[in-house]
């Protein structure tokens, strides 16, 4: 009976955290802290929620927040805000769904998965694991959605106008000139607050 109302009590407080967490990826994605216009490309530390999340709640807790993540990136490329992707929605609006969406719930899980991994391998340096478990959210994010945007839409007018204008001859290079700085202010942001963030609430929620 107790272990029942132990499992019943996680899963309660569980759930609790991740009304919440969605709760801020729902707000942040309504401000420029979710979205905000940089060059063609569009920065947004809503992996922060996502990598805290995954975190916490594992695997099913990274990806729930990672497709609501996901849902607002497609909602706007729906109404026409999401920058390249609402270029992309009226090219091939299930190839967008599958950027926008698909590959945030991938980076929600990954996220979870890799960071369960470094806690196994570094059961003494919590806070190390913590921070790789962060640092892999923006990363997994730019590759996964820079994949399915070069993939599927490369040949878009649109993307095709990028490559006159950075001067480059291949997918790779123009990754590279799109996402340049923000990618690097992403990464670096995210991997310290969701540190910052995670660290004492594990301890807090006694969790390894």
């Amino acid at each position: 009976m107790n272990q029942a109302n132990r499992r019943a009590g996680q899963t309660t407080r569980t759930l609790t955290e991740l009304a919440l967490l969605t709760a801020v990826v729902l707000v942040m994605a309504s401000t420029p802290l979710g979205y905000l216009r940089v060059g063609p490309l569009t920065m947004s530390l809503l992996t922060v929620p996502v990598a805290i999340g995954a975190m916490l709640a594992g695997p099913e807790g990274g990806a729930w927040l990672g497709f609501v993540f996901g849902m607002t990136s497609f909602v706007n490329a729906v109404n026409g805000t999401g920058g390249l992707t609402a270029f992309a929605f009226q090219e091939n609006p299930l190839a967008c769904f599958l950027t926008c969406v698909a590959t945030r719930v991938l980076c929600g899980l990954g996220c979870a998965l890799l960071y369960r991994t470094a806690a196994k391998l570094l059961p003494e340096r919590p806070k190390l694991a913590c921070a790789l478990g962060a640092l892999s959210a923006p990363v997994l994010n730019t590759l996964l959605f820079m994949s399915c945007l070069l993939g599927f839409f490369y040949g878009m007018e649109q993307i095709q106008n990028l490559i006159d204008t950075f001067g480059v001859t291949n997918p790779l290079a123009l990754a590279a000139a799109m996402v340049g700085l923000q990618g690097l202010i992403e990464t670096v942001a995210c991997t310290a607050v969701a540190t910052a963030v995670t660290v004492p609430l594990r301890k807090l929620l006694q969790r390894s």
